[in-house]
C-alpha cells in the first residue's frame, strides 16, 4: 500500500516536470529562434509479486528540444538573420564557442557583429582584396577606409561620324598651341574620363578625336582617327600624354584600336592607362568590330565611358546574401566582400546542452560541430532582414497542459484513496 503511494508520488513529480516544460514553452512563444521542448517519460519496474512484475511508477528520462523550422518574420534590419533549413549560427565570447538559431545581431562599437549577450558572430575572413579565405574568426563590418585604386584602364563606346571633317596630319596636326592657354585645335570631337592616381586624386583626361582620312594600313576604304589624350600636368598646364590610332573599315566597324601600348601620364607618379574602344576585327578575340566604337554617318555620340580607378572610400552600406556572404558598399561606389557567415550542424542536435540566452553548447552525445558555408553539406540558407519565430504551437501546448493537469489530479486522487484505505485498516484494529 505504501508502495502504491510512492508510485503516485512519482506520477505527481513527472506531471509537475511536464507542466514546467509546457510553461517554459508558452513563456517563450515570442522568443526569436526558440525551440520548444518536450519531456520524455519512462516507466519504472522495480518489484516482483508472485512472479509478476509490478510497476513502481514513472520517471522523466529526458527533456529534448524540437528543432523544427519556425516561421520567418521580415524586418528592416540587415543584421537580423534567420536560418531557413538546418544549422546554427556560431558565436564566440568569454565563455567560448556557442551555437544559436536566434539571429538578432547588431554591431558593437568595434564593428563586430554581436548577439544580445555580446558574443561575436563567426565566419570566414576576407583578405585585403575581398577574397574569402578558409580562416574563421570574428566578423567585422568596419573598414577604416578602402584604399584608392589607381586607374590602369579605361573603355569608351562611341560613334565617330564618318562624314566629319578630315584633317591632314602633315599640314593641320592636332595641337595645343592654337590659342591662349594651350587651346586644342584641329580635331572633330572630344569626350572626357576621370582618372585616379595612386593617392586617389581625380584627374580629368580629355580625348580629342581627329579624322585623318585614309588609313595608313593600306587597305582600301579603311579610315584612321587619332585619339589625343590631354591632361593638366603637375604645374597645371595642358599636356598631350600620347596618341592612339583607331582604324575603321568602309562598313564603320572597328578594325583596330592599337591599345597594346598604354598611354603614359605623369600624375602624382608615372602612371600608364590602356584605352579600349571595343573588340576590334584584328583583335585576338576576332570580334565583329561593332560591339564598341563605330564609324557611322550618324551624329557623334558617347554611349559609355568607364575606368577601373576610384578614390578612397568608407563603408556606407552592406548586404548579406543567402550564402552568408557580406558585401560592403563604399562611398566611392566600390563594393568589397567583407566575410562570409558560417553555420554549424551536429550529428545529434537534440543532444545539445541548452544555455541561457537561447544558446547551445555541444556535448559528447551531440558530436563535434560540423562547420561549413550556408547552402552546402545539408546546411540551410541565411535570410537577411528576417527573424525565425519560435516553433511553439500554443494549441498543442494547451492540449498537453490539460493532459498533464488531468494526470496530476489523478495521481493526487490515488494518494487520497490510499490514505483512506490505510485509515480503514487503522480503524479495524480499534
Amino acid at each position: 500500500m505504501i508502495s502504491s503511494m510512492y508510485t503516485a508520488v512519482s506520477g505527481l513529480n513527472a506531471e509537475d516536470t511536464q507542466l514546467s516544460v509546457i510553461g517554459n514553452n508558452i513563456a517563450n512563444q515570442n522568443t526569436v529562434g526558440f525551440k520548444n521542448s518536450r519531456a520524455l517519460f519512462g516507466d519504472v519496474l522495480s518489484s516482483e509479486m508472485a512472479g509478476m512484475q509490478v510497476g513502481s511508477g514513472v520517471r522523466v528520462d529526458d527533456i529534448t528540444s524540437q528543432f523544427t523550422q519556425g516561421s520567418l518574420e521580415t524586418t528592416s534590419n540587415a543584421l537580423d538573420m534567420a536560418i531557413e533549413g538546418n544549422g546554427f549560427f556560431v558565436v564566440n565570447g568569454s565563455s567560448g564557442e556557442r551555437f544559436t538559431r536566434a539571429g538578432q545581431f547588431s554591431m558593437d562599437k568595434s564593428g563586430n557583429i554581436v548577439d544580445p549577450q555580446g558574443d561575436v558572430l563567426q565566419g570566414y575572413q576576407a583578405d585585403a582584396n575581398g577574397n574569402i579565405t578558409g580562416t574563421t574568426g570574428n566578423l567585422q563590418l568596419t573598414v577604416s577606409q578602402l584604399p584608392p585604386q589607381e586607374t590602369s584602364s579605361a573603355s569608351m563606346k562611341l560613334n565617330l561620324q564618318s562624314t566629319a571633317k578630315v584633317y591632314d596630319p602633315t599640314t593641320a596636326p592636332f595641337s595645343l598651341t592654337g590659342g591662349a592657354g594651350g587651346t586644342p585645335t584641329n580635331y572633330d570631337y572630344s569626350t572626357s574620363v576621370d582618372a585616379y592616381d595612386v593617392q586617389g586624386i581625380d584627374h580629368k583626361v580629355t580625348a580629342y578625336f581627329t579624322n585623318v582620312g585614309a588609313s595608313a594600313d593600306g587597305v582600301s576604304g579603311d579610315t584612321d582617327w587619332k585619339a589625343n589624350y590631354v591632361y593638366n600636368d603637375t604645374a597645371g598646364n595642358p599636356t598631350i600624354a600620347g596618341t592612339q590610332t583607331l582604324t575603321f573599315n568602309s562598313s564603320g566597324a572597328l578594325v583596330s584600336d592599337n591599345n597594346d601600348s598604354p598611354i603614359a601620364f605623369n600624375f602624382a607618379t608615372s602612371q600608364n592607362i590602356a584605352f579600349d574602344y571595343g573588340t576590334a576585327i584584328n583583335a585576338p578575340e576576332s570580334g565583329t568590330g561593332l560591339d564598341g566604337t563605330t564609324q557611322f554617318a550618324s551624329d557623334f555620340a558617347v554611349e559609355n565611358v568607364t575606368q577601373n580607378g576610384s578614390p578612397a572610400g568608407t563603408l556606407e552600406n552592406y548586404g548579406i546574401d543567402k550564402n552568408g556572404v557580406i558585401t560592403g558598399t563604399f562611398t566611392n561606389g566600390q563594393q568589397k566582400t567583407l566575410g562570409q557567415i558560417v553555420l554549424a550542424n551536429f550529428d545529434s542536435p537534440t543532444s545539445l546542452q541548452q544555455l541561457d540566452g537561447n544558446l547551445y553548447t555541444q556535448t559528447v552525445d551531440s558530436g563535434q560541430a560540423l562547420i561549413g558555408k550556408p547552402q552546402t553539406a545539408g546546411l540551410g540558407s541565411v535570410n537577411s532582414g528576417s527573424l525565425e519565430e519560435s516553433n511553439v504551437d500554443l494549441s498543442d501546448q494547451f492540449v498537453k497542459m490539460i493532459a498533464a493537469q488531468s494526470g496530476y489530479e489523478a495521481n493526487s486522487k490515488m494518494i487520497t484513496t490510499m490514505d483512506q484505505l490505510m485509515q480503514t485498516l487503522v480503524n479495524m484494529k480499534q
